[in-house]
């Protein structure tokens, strides 16, 4: 299973205005899409699910933990989430059960993409899910990741690049997980990790423009979704080149 999303085609479809922000799907259902009478996917399959959270200035998201392994990827704007000062780009991963926070947009707001490898059916919120958060770690341990900010090339670096390029920017851990920047020149390729290492990963484009698998050039902040049976990835950069972030989750049991 490969998926894509492009950002333009999401942006015209997909974004709505919720009581805490604008809110655009990308691949999957959450919380706020699934309707009535759809069946609720199961919490321990394979559910890739990415959608793009957009706060206004001064918004605050209390500390909370979700049941699915997440990243976040701050893609506009600037603020804090919990300990760390975050702009664009920054990486944020959690393991499930693990609690962090708060976020808390700046005077420009904050916009980041969640993006998830199953289904989660949202934030619990601490203290009042306290209880519940210690009875997980028996099967889960706290885990957060970060890197960035890793600003995306300008267009005048882009066309400078003359060779692909990438390195780990979250080292790959026993478990699979990890991230890697790219950066691409135009019409060049680039191959990703090993999805069998890891439980699922999501690449989104940062600068530029790129393909996977002969689909259509994704502009800036289309992703892609590779699931872990699949080949590596190899991704073309568009005639103004990439600059790339891939994720990958850590493995888990799955159906």
């Amino acid at each position: 299973m490969v998926l894509t999303a492009d950002s333009s085609v999401a942006h015209q479809t997909s974004r709505r205005r919720t009581p805490n922000g604008w809110n655009t799907t990308f691949i999957g259902k959450n919380r706020g899409t699934l309707q009535a009478g759809d069946p609720v996917p199961s919490s321990d399959a394979l559910y890739p699910m990415a959608f793009l959270v957009e706060k206004e200035a001064g918004a605050v998201v209390h500390p909370h933990f979700h049941q699915a392994d997440q990243y976040q990827v701050i893609v506009q704007g600037t603020g804090r989430l919990g300990v760390h000062d975050v702009a664009s780009v920054a990486v944020h991963y959690t393991d499930a059960y693990s609690a962090y926070g708060p976020i808390v947009a700046a005077q420009d707001g904050v916009s980041w993409f969640t993006l998830r490898n199953a289904w989660d059916p949202g934030a619990r919120y601490m203290p009042a899910h306290r209880r519940q958060l210690r009875e997980a770690r028996a099967r889960y341990q706290h885990r957060e990741a970060t890197c960035g900010p890793l600003p995306p090339l300008t267009t005048r670096a882009l066309a400078a690049l003359s060779a692909s390029a990438g390195a780990a920017v979250i080292a790959e851990a026993a478990d699979g997980l990890g991230s890697w920047r790219y950066t691409v020149p135009a019409s060049g390729s680039v191959s990703g990790p090993d999805p069998s290492t890891g439980g699922g990963q999501f690449w989104l484009v940062t600068a530029g423009s790129a393909a996977v698998g002969g689909s259509a050039l994704l502009p800036v902040q289309s992703c892609v979704f590779v699931a872990p049976d699949e080949t590596a990835a190899r991704l073309t950069a568009g005639p103004g080149g990439a600059d790339l972030i891939c994720m990958q989750f850590p493995k888990r049991a799955r159906d």
